[in-house]
């Protein structure tokens, strides 16, 4: 059977659980490369977004839920248990991931500005992602003005404090503050977890009390079939490097469950001929490299044997293709 489902009891969710806790809707935005990935693995402690070092990779909002204990630690409580146990849920945080805010030249970039759009609507705080390590300019301002126009409670988060002293942070805190009125401004490292205990911390003040919108177990939306498409996508823009920029995409074709193996098949897109053969590299050594890493991690996620189908092919132009862009939306993969 072609599944592909949601992670293992995140089908058929109800709307609102009855457990009271602190919890809200919180988005994370910021100009490509900021980290916003990064943090949001970070909070779930699982890989729900893919990292690379390229702008455009989060092309999606992407959910990830945290849900905490009264020690602030992830919640042990789940279905059936009680609620007046010490390990009650007391807060539930739906963290949303978007793409990094730049000015659109393609329909693939409209797109994506459109899911930070979206993503700003019935939110209960901001996260304004600024990397510390690079000067704050003209396009931080752009993507500082979706903010703005939000009138939504923001949290300044400066990410990767690791790259550089605190004597270069003080300066760009007080430009930023020059610019918008923040409700909390906080220096962290996403990738060392540097300050990541406060920044939870203060995110749970600011949330009004509420249901439990999820179970405690539950982390994500997304469905495996398009996580698998996604850690293809990863392996091909890892191994690729500079030569093939923003011009990938995967298309998951056949997801089929059996007890002991799970078949995938996918096919990967590219703009233009040369760009498949540098995916397929020489001798197709390159196509097979990024199967096999795709091939372990996937098997590490679903905990079973995977059988991986690649194939390359070459799309012209499917980053204007409004079509195209609709069949590798996710939300198609559960009907919506």
């Amino acid at each position: 059977m072609d599944t592909g489902d949601l992670l293992p009891g995140h089908a058929d969710l109800p709307q609102k659980l009855p457990t009271k806790c602190r919890s809200g809707f919180v988005s994370i935005l910021g100009r490509p490369n900021a980290g916003k990935s990064t943090l949001l693995n970070a909070f779930v402690g699982s890989k729900v977004a893919i990292v690379t070092e390229k702008p455009q990779t989060t092309r999606t909002a992407l959910q990830g839920v945290v849900t905490l204990d009264g020690q602030g630690a992830p919640c042990k409580v789940f279905p059936g248990e009680s609620p007046e146990k010490e390990t009650a849920p007391a807060a539930q945080i739906i963290f949303l991931d978007t793409p990094g805010i730049q000015q659109p030249r393609t329909s693939l970039d409209e797109q994506m500005m459109e899911e930070v759009r979206d993503a700003l609507g019935d939110r209960d705080l901001l996260l304004f992602l600024v990397d510390a390590s690079r000067p704050f300019g003209p396009p931080d301002e752009y993507a500082l003005g979706f903010v703005k126009r939000a009138n939504v409670p923001c949290f300044l988060v400066f990410n990767k404090i690791d790259r550089i002293g605190k004597e270069a942070l003080l300066p760009l805190i007080e430009q930023c503050r020059q610019l918008h009125v923040f409700a909390e401004v906080i220096p962290i490292s996403a990738l060392t977890g540097e300050n990541l205990p406060l920044l939870l911390e203060r995110i749970v003040a600011h949330l009004p009390e509420g249901p439990l919108y999820f179970p405690p177990e539950h982390i994500t939306d997304l469905p495996l079939r398009f996580l698998a498409g996604e850690i293809i996508r990863e392996k091909v823009i890892l191994e690729t490097r500079q030569e093939l920029p923003y011009a990938s995409a995967v298309l998951v074709e056949k997801f089929e469950e059996k007890e002991n193996l799970t078949h995938i098949a996918a096919e990967i897109f590219v703009e233009r001929e040369g760009q498949k053969g540098i995916v397929i590299g020489a001798g197709g050594q390159m196509l097979k490299r990024i199967g096999t890493l795709a091939r372990q991690e996937l098997e590490g996620l679903l905990e079973k044997k995977v059988f991986l189908e690649l194939h390359v092919k070459v799309r012209e132009r499917w980053r204007n293709d409004p079509e195209f862009l609709k069949e590798l939306d996710w939300r198609r993969m559960v009907g919506e």
